[in-house]
């Protein structure tokens, strides 16, 4: 069974699983625009500082979203939350009843939302590991070796066999291409995980001006980032998701192997005065906390200085 694929913004995320599908000789068309797409269509996608080397994949089936009008087998959704309305409209008008969604947002809780917006197909929840930017249109650079790619469907969540079946095949095909898939039956609590990394290291990132090195090495920076994560995992235990104990450490290891160079998506849309997921990304954990009558000190004092900088 060959599925499908199709990569729903393809910029360092999503370019990046695309183009470790695509260099793996799986059928992948990447939705794209701009400049970006300019260069796929002209060069193809290249990959620099990854895992598996350096490499450039082309020809390259590219479009814009408006232009695709084939039913897809599975949509990786990798835009920012501010353009999840156009990749609403994609799904509604090209998946069928088999059609698999896999958002890897930075977001908590996308597929739970997109879902009720998408009845007809299946959205599973998800988050992706991995260090990339945009380094030129129709190029990736990667800042560590970590590539992971973790999904799953949420408790009560009913699907087909066939759905199933997409499932456990896109783990294989992941697998293969090099990327570490993992089929996760405990979604909430592994993409809570993973926003127990980027939230604290977007808003401290963004509030110290900071980059990974600066949380690498002892500090104000990475003692503000262990204190967020600390609260993170205090909301985890209200919110029930049985986080482990240990994600602090966990998520300093992951930040000793990136880049002192690296960055956040965030950050960098903030230095280019493009629109940002500030909001979704770190003012929503104060309205998270509240909900769980969790009080956040460190959260809520970063917060109060971001907002203070007119940051939205």
């Amino acid at each position: 069974m060959e599925l499908k694929y199709v990569i729903a913004g393809a910029g360092a995320t999503g370019g990046s699983i695309g183009a470790f599908l695509a260099a793996d000789g799986r059928n992948v068309t990447f939705l794209a625009r701009g400049a970006q797409l300019e260069a796929f269509l002209e060069n193809g996608i290249s990959v620099k500082h990854s895992a598996k080397g350096d490499f450039t994949v082309r020809p390259l089936k590219a479009m814009t979203m408006e232009s695709y009008r084939e039913q897809p087998d599975v949509i990786f959704v990798c835009v920012k939350s501010y353009s999840l309305k156009d990749v609403t409209e994609l799904i509604k008008r090209t998946g069928g009843p088999e059609t698999v969604v896999i958002p890897i947002l930075n977001i908590y809780g996308t597929g739970e939302r997109m879902q009720k917006e998408l009845p007809a197909v299946t959205v599973t929840d998800g988050c992706i590991y991995v260090a990339a930017h945009v380094s030129a249109p129709g190029e990736i650079t990667h800042g560590g070796d970590i590539f992971r790619v973790v999904y799953g469907l949420r408790p009560g969540q009913k699907t087909s066999d066939a759905v199933m079946k997409k499932l456990a095949r896109v783990k294989e095909d992941l697998d293969h291409a090099e990327i570490s898939g993992e089929y996760t039956d405990h979604v909430r609590r592994d993409t809570f995980r993973k926003f127990m990394y980027t939230s604290p290291m977007a808003a401290a990132g963004e509030y110290y001006h900071a980059q990974a090195g600066d949380f690498q090495k002892e500090g104000e920076p990475r003692e503000t980032f262990i204190a967020m994560d600390r609260e993170l995992l205090t909301l985890s235990k209200a919110m029930e998701l049985g986080v482990p104990e240990n994600m602090v450490e966990v998520n300093l290891a992951i930040l000793a192997d990136l880049n002192p160079e690296a960055g956040t998506s965030m950050q960098r849309d903030i230095a280019k005065g493009r629109p940002s997921e500030i909001s979704e990304l770190v003012y929503a954990v104060e309205d998270m906390a509240s909900a769980y009558g969790v009080n956040m000190p460190v959260y809520h004092r970063v917060i109060e200085e971001l907002k203070a900088r007119g940051l939205k």
